[in-house]
């Protein structure tokens, strides 16, 4: 495996819409924070082509524009099932019903979403039956 490494122009081409208000040091401090939620070492889980850096790449540039999303000022404040709205003094909850406590952060943008989605076989534990050979400790016996 290998360290993706991220390129403002390729991210720039998959993001239009965040492009002009995301530049290019920006970019890159939302890709080194991305890398604080999806590992981006030779340790990862994700693995990461020698020569695309893929699909780990794909999924730290989806972070890369959650990140984004979430501090644009033209972002709506919600999120969520509205669960009950006033009309009067106007007031409206909203609730994330049946979501993991992890995956409401995600949930909030588009890409995040798209995130969670994408990163779901990750997160799957995976139980590995151990070798009808393996010898038992003597105090396990």
């Amino acid at each position: 495996m290998t360290v993706a490494v991220f390129s403002y122009a390729g991210w720039a081409a998959r993001y239009p819409e965040l492009e002009p208000t995301v530049t290019e040091p920006l970019a890159l401090e939302l890709f080194e924070e991305a890398g604080l939620y999806l590992d981006n070492t030779d340790g990862s889980i994700v693995p990461a082509d020698d020569v695309t850096y893929q699909p780990r790449l794909l999924l730290l540039g989806m972070l890369v524009a959650h990140l984004a999303a979430l501090r644009s000022p033209d972002r709506a404040g919600m999120v969520g099932r509205i669960a009950s709205a006033g009309q009067g003094s106007v007031n409206v909850s909203t609730v994330m019903d049946g979501q993991a406590p992890g995956g409401a952060w995600y949930l909030q943008t588009q890409y995040g979403a798209s995130y969670w989605a994408a990163t779901a076989r990750y997160r799957t534990a995976r139980f590995v039956q151990p070798a009808a050979s393996a010898t038992v400790p003597p105090w396990l016996r």
